[in-house]
């Protein structure tokens, strides 16, 4: 081979991530981690050796998955830096519309069950539907990876390999206790099962087996599934004849660092400073508390929540999820839309929002870490630092603002 062929060669042979460079070596290395590490703490766990060497038969490193590192290699880096979106994006029209129209028909279709469901574990029939519409469009996607691969990979050499590894441990526990077959053990390439995309070590403690056939089967059947995200949400407290929250008109005396869980006031105190509810959904108990949502800050709709909108958030970490989940919850009743506009925010992406949270870190501000998320916690650093400015608070970064924030 000409010898400028065999640096092209090197070079390419570099460029791959380490875990890619010695595959026969590294499948050794994960065969014996399966039998040193994973059967110790899976015996520990009350699996048998009967359920374990099922699980792992023919299991061979999933090369496909994202965020692999070999061990002993340098982390892979789990956080990608894609420019920013307006949070608007999330919640738009074109992603709503179809899921109202399919979550309309699954309440009729399933109304004996959701009678059940909602009598006992006290959460809406709207809200279950809507968690189960969002995560896998009333079970038409449920994931396609078989799960002991993907947690195995990802637990040995994964970029969060103590998140992982936990996960997998409980997967082969449900094979023990649940004597599901492996064959139905279908999940995202995150470990995410069935229709309520649990976690395994979400389906120990939380799925249900709401028609009593004798197994919790979240992928399979509909009434195990509805039951499952009901007790989930019961579980991290939702309060019974609650509304998650609703839009409001936020007056300019509502500053928008007044946002957050942290901030409860009673609604009555909210509606004093001019807030205007767009659904009397929460004033019927006023001398209970609300808290002020603004996603976008002030380049978007602000809302009024009430705990609940918090529990959603234990389902999924995120401000707009759960604003999804409520919002695509009454439009199953209602067809009134968000009415607030979002501004279009861009110029700016992760690394950015990152750089400037550790300036405001620094500043003595909780931002709440810097993960280059625009979480409640940042929207108010930012805006008490506005504030600090003299500038308008908007409590949201915008381009500029990130330039200026992050010096």
């Amino acid at each position: 081979m000409p010898a400028f062929l065999l640096v092209f060669a090197a070079l390419l042979l570099s460029a791959l991530p380490a875990a890619a460079q010695n595959r026969p070596a590294l499948e050794a290395e994960f065969r014996g981690w399966i039998e040193k590490k994973v059967w110790p703490d899976a015996q520990k766990a009350k699996v048998s050796r009967k359920t374990f060497e099922a699980a792992f038969r023919g299991i061979t490193l999933d090369w496909t998955l994202p965020d692999l590192a070999a061990p002993g290699a340098p982390p892979a880096k789990e956080q990608r830096q894609p420019e920013f979106q307006t949070p608007g994006r999330y919640i738009a029209e074109n992603r709503l519309a179809p899921l109202v129209a399919g979550g309309r028909a699954a309440l009729k279709q399933w109304k004996q069950t959701l009678d059940q469901v909602e009598r006992q574990y006290g959460v809406p029939r709207e809200i279950i539907v809507a968690i189960w519409g969002r995560e896998t469009g009333y079970g038409a996607v449920k994931g396609n990876m078989n799960a002991v691969q993907a947690l195995a990979t990802l637990g040995f050499m994964g970029a969060r390999k103590q998140y992982f590894y936990p996960e997998l441990i409980a997967t082969l526990q449900i094979l023990e206790g649940d004597h599901l077959p492996l064959s139905d053990l279908k999940s995202s390439w995150a470990g995410a099962m069935g229709q309520p995309q649990f976690l395994p070590s979400k389906f120990l403690r939380y799925a249900v087996d709401q028609n009593n056939d004798g197994k919790r089967d979240i992928w399979n059947s509909v009434p195990d599934v509805l039951g499952s995200i009901g007790h989930y949400l019961k579980a991290h407290g939702w309060v019974a004849g609650r509304h998650w929250g609703t839009e409001i008109s936020a007056p300019a005396s509502a500053s928008c660092t007044f946002e957050g869980p942290d901030k409860p006031r009673p609604v009555s105190e909210w509606l004093a400073l001019g807030a205007t509810p767009q659904r009397d959904v929460l004033s019927r108990q006023p001398h209970l508390a609300g808290h002020l949502l603004m996603p976008a800050g002030r380049h978007g709709p602000a809302f009024l929540v009430s705990e609940n909108f918090y529990v959603l958030k234990s389902y999924n970490e995120s401000d707009m999820y759960a604003l999804f989940i409520g919002h695509l919850a009454d439009r199953f009743v209602s067809d009134a839309k968000i009415a607030a506009g979002w501004d279009q925010l861009s110029g700016f992406n992760r690394s950015d929002v990152r750089a400037m949270q550790q300036r405001l870190e620094k500043l003595g501000m909780d931002a709440g870490g810097t993960d280059g998320l625009v979480g409640f916690r940042t929207r108010v650093a930012i805006g008490t630092w506005q504030r600090q400015k003299g500038l308008q608070e908007t409590c949201f970064p915008d381009a500029k603002l990130v330039r200026e924030a992050g010096r």
